[in-house]
């Protein structure tokens, strides 16, 4: 394949990832197989993004393709929020590939904080300069007795209004304010505005699926080309992203 490819493998969940030994992501340590970036350029052209974050506390890489058919390869550690991004992935037709490693055994916060800092900056970087997107998008989505609104503006303003009352503390042993959390770090990592409200629900599993679902069908729409305005930028000044 070309060098500056994106491969994301594993459609069914099978991994895409290779072991990690450590160091700050050159080819020989990458987590995600054929996430090698050659440039800028050539990413933004392709639409693809690919971010690697590593603190003492986590260590992460995101590899994307806006242009993809939903495939999804993701290892977390944290089985909720892999299943959450496995629909996130399949309804934003965005492939998807992530490998996170963390300090889970203090708790899934520092984990579920930085996969969302680093799928955010992935998406602002394989929108380059956002020339011909759709820009804004909004949806209800239901889960059963849940329904969630949704709208986001791909602006590069970060801000994220979030209200979802959870019922419980935890979904299994995944904490429901992280929900809140993830979509914090990715609005503001992918210098978006979005509105996150869900307007009904008691079942907790039901309202966090609401809301990634919901997320996934607005993103989906937002970052899609405008075949009327695909060489503009959507935006009277010009610009976006700053």
């Amino acid at each position: 394949m070309p060098e500056n490819d994106l491969s994301i493998a594993g459609a069914g969940r099978k991994p895409a990832v290779a072991r990690a030994r450590g160091g700050s992501g050159e080819d020989g340590d990458r987590l995600i197989k054929g996430a090698r970036r050659k440039g800028a350029k050539g990413i933004d052209s392709m639409r693809k993004g690919v971010v690697r974050r590593t603190t003492k506390e986590t260590d992460v890489e995101v590899a994307i393709d806006l242009d993809g058919h939903g495939a999804s390869a993701i290892a977390t550690g944290i089985g909720f929020l892999d299943h959450m991004l496995d629909l996130l992935a399949r309804h934003s037709r965005i492939d998807l590939a992530i490998k996170a490693k963390g300090d889970l055994h203090i708790d899934h916060h520092h984990t579920t904080e930085d996969v969302g800092i680093a799928l955010g900056q992935a998406v602002k970087q394989a929108l380059g300069d956002m020339k011909g997107i759709t820009r804004y998008a909004d949806v209800h989505v239901p889960m059963d007795e849940a329904l969630t609104r949704v709208a986001i503006d791909i602006s590069g303003r970060p801000f994220l209004a979030f209200k979802a009352e959870f019922v419980r503390d935890k979904v299994g042993t995944f904490d429901t304010e992280l929900v809140q959390e993830w979509f914090q770090a990715f609005a503001v990592n992918g210098g978006m505005t979005l509105h996150v409200t869900t307007l009904c629900g008691s079942n907790d599993h039901h309202i966090a699926e609401s809301c990634f679902k919901g997320l996934a069908r607005a993103l989906r729409a937002a970052v899609a080309i405008d075949p009327r305005a695909a060489d503009e930028v959507p935006s009277t000044k010009g610009s976006l992203g700053g």
